[in-house]
């Protein structure tokens, strides 16, 4: 140690001025690349402009139309009101010239039979006689004009009458001609409307072309995490609740129950990773055979060991690979497309992202499972939880994002729970035989080694799914094992197996792989329906689970002041993670 610090004080201006020249290089780098993306995005917006402009000429070529449309209707209809009008006139001309006739003839008659000069023959219809004058010819010419205009009279009444009526049917139908013209302006309003929005909504995605589903929020303080080999969940938005009313809509119950069933999901899933570290317990050998339930003992399979540890790690995840990518097409049909999109893409950024995360999981995975080894389930797992604090702390020099009070008092919990549940491991020899010193510092470093991979997957959110991020996360760290088994290791970090429990072991490693599949599906439910904020409230119960569970299966006890330090753990993580949810509301009202 001191030669490396030695050694390091002697490089010290050769590591600075490469250290300034790769983050120049970065800087260089992420400049290019914004303005790569900014030239991108502008030429995107200048084509949706353009696209834009002709939606708005071709509308308005359409209001042209509907004008000339509307004009030859009206000109139309008023040609042929003047059509109708000037036949009825026709029409009426004709009835008054018949009807006078008829009247002239009649009358003409009627004279002639009073003079006494009948003719011998009625006057045809049509034809006008020549009477001779009569005495009283000034008399009857008046009674004939009055005839005649109270038939005139009677023909013009007539004639309103009709033309009352023609014009209340043409208003009525003007005024439908006036509905259908609203009904097409605000058809074509709506139209607008619609372009207009899809418009906007472009824009927003080249303002922020990942979708917000498939990003990745701030890690939840969950503690499936070691376990389940799994990035952070996404958090789907929700939908704001509605106003209380005295009778609950069936969507409001609807939501309600969905969350009801989600909580009860991640109480499944904390179950299921509880059992899984027991159970990853009772697999370990100790100084003596464990009792399972009362009724049996069992010895352990393998000793506690890093190399041991790896070689768990490799038997879990062959069943793990055998049978995550059928649950992972399962629940996200588009898997195989992203994971090709990802290695299409050749970004090495994001792969190194990728890899670097799996790589501090796996380092992660063999640590706690080295520290399950050494000390009590539940102890490892409560000082496991050291990585909010790092995380935190992580997130506060990485990304700005400077904790709030409640953070830092429950970081302070977190720090204080830690030591009391740590606390008697030194002063009481660990139950089994394990070396505390090693459990302790195993624990601990794979809280650290976990803060790293959350905080490298905050640096890939919004460009892979979860899942596919998941699966490839998978596949690294079985990578991984597989090389540490393969490279020759020194004799205190080999794996130390005997031939005899091969079987044993087999069947171990199936059984974990089960019961990380089962957890890990009833996880990913547990966020469809209650989302994830709640899903890791409901996580932080696991080291208060995995401690139950010990004592349970295997009459694994803890003392007071570790049961007092869990409490305090789970409590402060309980509190981040409700701050968590709290704060995006408050914000938002």
């Amino acid at each position: 140690m001191a030669q490396r610090n030695v050694y390091s004080s002697k490089g010290e201006p050769e590591d600075a001025q490469s250290a300034e020249e790769v983050l120049h290089s970065v800087m260089q780098e992420l400049d290019a690349l914004h303005e790569n993306v900014k030239g991108q995005l502008n030429q995107d917006i200048t084509r949706l402009q353009t696209e834009k402009n002709h939606l708005i000429e071709d509308i308005e070529d359409l209001r042209e139309q509907y004008r000339k449309l509307q004009s030859q209707q009206m000109e139309s209809l008023s040609g042929r009101y003047i059509q109708q009008q000037q036949l009825w006139l026709k029409q009426l001309a004709q009835v008054l010239a018949h009807n006078l006739q008829d009247l002239l003839v009649q009358r003409f008659n009627e004279l002639s039979a009073n003079s006494g000069h009948s003719l011998s023959s009625p006057i045809p219809s049509g034809e006008f006689p020549i009477p001779l004058p009569p005495s009283n010819y000034d008399e009857r010419a008046s009674q004939l004009l009055a005839a005649l205009d109270e038939r005139i009279d009677r023909s013009f009444q007539m004639l309103e009458q009709d033309l009352t009526s023609y014009e209340s049917e043409l208003s009525v139908r003007l005024n439908n001609m006036k509905t259908l013209e609203l009904q097409g302006e605000e058809l074509l309003q709506n139209l607008v409307n619609r372009i207009r929005e899809e418009l906007e909504e472009e824009e927003e995605y080249l303002d922020n072309p990942f979708d917000a589903q498939d990003s990745y929020p701030e890690e939840s303080t969950n503690s499936v995490r070691p376990q389940l080999l799994q990035p952070t969940p996404v958090e789907t938005p929700r939908e704001p609740l509605p106003e209380p009313s005295s009778v609950p809509s069936p969507a409001t119950a609807k939501a309600a129950s969905q969350v009801q069933t989600g909580l009860v999901l991640a109480l499944s899933s904390a179950v299921v990773l509880s059992l899984f570290n027991v159970c990853l317990r009772i697999l370990i050998k100790g100084k003596n055979p464990r009792m399972v339930f009362g009724l049996f003992e069992f010895p352990g399979v393998v000793t506690p060991g890093f190399g041991n540890s790896l070689l768990i790690l490799l038997m879990r995840l062959i069943v793990v690979m055998a049978l995550m990518p059928i649950l992972a097409t399962f629940l996200y049909p588009s898997v195989w497309k992203d994971i090709r999109r990802l290695f299409e893409s050749g970004d090495r950024a994001l792969w190194g992202k990728v890899l670097g995360s799996a790589f501090f999981l796996f380092l992660s995975q063999v640590l706690i499972y080295l520290a399950i080894g050494n000390i009590p389930a539940g102890i490892a797992i409560t000082i496991f939880f050291i990585y909010p604090i790092v995380t935190v702390l992580g997130s506060w020099i990485l990304f700005g994002s400077r904790p709030s009070t409640v953070g830092f008092l429950a970081m302070l919990g977190i720090t204080a729970g830690l030591i009391l549940a740590g606390s008697p491991s030194f002063a009481v020899q660990a139950p089994g035989g394990g070396n505390v010193g090693v459990g302790v510092t195993a624990a601990l470093a794979s809280g650290i080694t976990f803060a790293g991979y959350v905080l490298l997957t905050q640096m890939a959110a919004g460009k892979l799914h979860p899942i596919p991020f998941s699966l490839v996360n998978f596949a690294a760290i079985f990578v991984f094992s597989s090389l540490s088994l393969w490279v020759p290791l020194s004799d205190n970090f080999a794996p130390k197996i005997d031939q005899n429990v091969w079987p044993g072991l087999i069947v171990g490693g199936v059984v974990l792989g089960v019961l990380t599949l089962f957890s890990y599906l009833l996880n990913n439910f547990a966020i469809r329906f209650a989302g994830a904020a709640l899903a890791s409230v409901i996580g932080t119960l696991g080291p208060a689970m995995t401690a139950l569970f010990g004592f349970i299966i295997i009459n694994e006890k803890l003392q007071p002041v570790a049961i007092l330090g869990m409490a305090v753990v789970t409590l402060s993580v309980a509190a981040m993670s409700v701050e968590r949810i709290v704060a995006p509301q408050k914000k938002a009202s």
